[in-house]
């Protein structure tokens, strides 16, 4: 499904643990929603679904944090930076090399055929959340 609908945080992370049990080295996540709209909650799902079972907490003051597993989970922020460039500095693609990278505030960055997950906080705890240029096994 390229587009859900979850009224909870753990139904939220249900649909990134879906989404986790896809991802290989290699592929980038670029997550887009306002403060508060789900994005750390709906990482901590996708490292489940990865087989990460280390405790996943906002990178918004160390810009990285990379999570061991079967396939090693890169989760950036670009909340802090000025813009995507200085994300370059980051090495992502060093990481993409043997890690699957996520980024929040991944709107904030162009780079050609990441795919990307728009969450939109429509309720208290209702999010819309829209999956685009992923590949066609993706499900949320």
């Amino acid at each position: 499904m390229r587009e859900r609908v979850t009224e909870s945080p753990e139904e939220t992370e249900a649909a990134g643990e879906r989404l986790g049990a896809h991802l290989a080295a290699g592929d980038l996540l670029l997550l887009a929603g306002g403060l508060g709209a789900g994005k750390t909650t709906f990482v901590r799902g996708l490292a489940r679904g990865m087989g990460v079972a280390a405790d996943v907490m906002s990178p918004s003051f160390q810009l990285v944090r990379i999570y061991p597993g079967p396939v090693p989970l890169a989760h950036c922020d670009l909340y802090r930076l000025r813009d995507g460039s200085e994300l370059a500095d980051l090495g992502v693609e060093e990481l993409l090399e043997t890690a699957a990278v996520v980024v929040e505030w991944g709107d904030r960055l162009a780079w050609p055929g990441a795919a990307r997950l728009r969450l939109t906080d429509e309720a208290p705890t209702t999010r819309r959340l829209q999956l685009e240029e992923a590949p066609p096994a993706w499900c949320l």
